[in-house]
């Protein structure tokens, strides 16, 4: 007589504690993301899937996560995410789902100068969380820019110090925002963007022009602030700065924080 197969998750907890999220992590799945310029981009993402677990269940049950993502279309947007979230709260009984999804987003970057065209990356990240039927959904972007020191510029004879700077967006939005839209802003926030491909031409435009323009971090925080201030689809923004500096054997960083609760509230 074969033995029954128990289903041990759906026994007590030893120690009677509720649990806020559970679930699988690091799991790489081929995705398409919806381009702006090209309708549909094929990347590989890194997906984190969770849900709540109460102190009634000892265990969660794993193999649905992945039941989850097998049935579900692989295609990413604000329909999509919401519709793998719901079925998450379904097959594991859940009060909320949670999913994240890292990857990197390729956009065609074009020359200053002689024009030439390279895709360039930048690590993006989507997140959704779903409490009950309301939905968070958070877009992230991670974009780097050139930035001149316009204290260095204004002592110095000669020259100035740059580095090479990273601009970080979150941005929790109502329906939705190309990730193209945020890396745009992002890129113009600094004294000259960066690019994959750049020939002599190229590099002179490039330099000239980031030491025309001279950028604090603090000026690049603002920068993007003030633009991401204008969209009426942004609920909530964080935008960090770091600027790897070129003479000083550490960071400059600034970041800023908006939250607007009557903005929540009517999403």
């Amino acid at each position: 007589m074969s033995k029954g197969l128990e289903d041990i998750q759906n026994t007590p907890a030893d120690v009677p504690l509720d649990i806020n999220r559970v679930g699988i992590k690091s799991l790489k799945l081929p995705l398409e993301i919806l381009d702006k310029q090209k309708g549909l981009q094929h990347t590989v993402a890194e997906v984190d899937l969770s849900v709540d677990l109460p102190k009634e269940f000892k265990g969660t049950h794993m193999s649905r996560f992945l039941e989850a993502l097998a049935s579900w279309e692989k295609k990413l947007s604000y329909e999509s995410l919401k519709k793998l979230l719901l079925d998450l709260q379904h097959k594991l009984h859940a009060k909320q789902a949670h999913v994240s999804f890292v990857f990197p987003y390729f956009l065609e970057q074009k020359s200053p100068a002689s024009g030439q065209v390279f895709e360039m990356d930048f690590l993006a990240k989507v997140e959704g969380n779903m409490k009950g039927k309301e939905l968070s959904f958070v877009l992230k972007v991670a974009v780097p820019v050139m930035t001149v020191c316009p204290c260095s510029l204004a002592i110095s004879d000669k020259g100035a110090h740059s580095q090479r700077t990273f601009v970080s967006i979150t941005a929790q939005i109502k329906k939705f925002l190309w990730l193209e839209d945020l890396i745009e802003i992002a890129l113009k926030s600094g004294s000259s963007p960066v690019y994959p491909l750049l020939k002599r031409e190229d590099e002179k435009k490039v330099t000239e022009n980031a030491f025309s323009n001279p950028t604090f971090v603090e000026d690049v925080v603002r920068n993007v602030a003030r633009e991401l201030n204008d969209l009426d689809n942004i609920l909530w923004y964080k935008v960090e700065v770091e600027s790897y500096e070129s003479i000083h054997n550490h960071s400059a960083y600034a970041i800023i924080e908006s939250f607007d609760a009557t903005k929540l509230n009517k999403s």
